[in-house]
């Protein structure tokens, strides 16, 4: 009778991403070399260190191999990515906020990009969550001051690292 008994599909659900990401995906890019040069600042001089392409690092044990460095920074950055990212953002004295996971491996807002693209990431920070994260900060939850704001900003290019992991420079230690 005109299909008034007929079985409805289901509604169809946007495919969930597994692991979660965030939908903010920023379009500006950090130097890599100054990531570099602070990553060298702050360990100084004295860990190898692996660079992924959106400046996302893993610290590395001294004297790996090139390829064994490449190896050992992929699954550093798998099992932040496939674990819950937790992350411990920290004030530099440079003014920069690194951002700290688990596996040693870590992320950098450098404070002249954030200066410079603030409006941006001031507007965009929420979606800098990952679908249905809930961060409690003092605030509240999912509620930011600046601070927080710049450090989900970093995180992001975390998320983009270990969705295409790239190894694009291993820079050894000075001594």
């Amino acid at each position: 009778m005109f299909g008034l008994f007929k079985k409805n599909p289901p509604p169809s659900e946007p495919p969930k991403q597994f692991p979660p990401v965030p939908d903010w995906k920023p379009e500006m890019r950090q130097p890599l070399d100054r990531i570099v040069e602070r990553v060298g600042l702050y360990t100084n001089g004295s860990r190898d260190f692996a660079v992924f392409s959106f400046g996302t690092f893993a610290i590395l044990p001294n004297g790996l191999s090139d390829a064994e460095a490449e190896k050992h920074a992929k699954e550093s950055l798998h099992k932040v990515f496939h674990a819950h990212p937790d992350m411990n953002p920290m004030n530099m004295k440079d003014g920069n906020i690194l951002v700290q996971y688990n596996h040693d491996v870590a992320s950098l807002a450098l404070s002249d990009v954030v200066e410079q693209h603030w409006s941006e990431i001031d507007k965009q920070h929420q979606r800098a969550l990952a679908t249905y994260e809930v961060l409690i900060t003092p605030l509240g939850h999912n509620v930011f001051d600046d601070f927080g704001k710049k450090a989900l900003f970093a995180r992001c290019y975390m998320f983009m690292d270990a969705q295409s992991p790239n190894v694009v420079r291993i820079e050894r230690h000075a001594g």
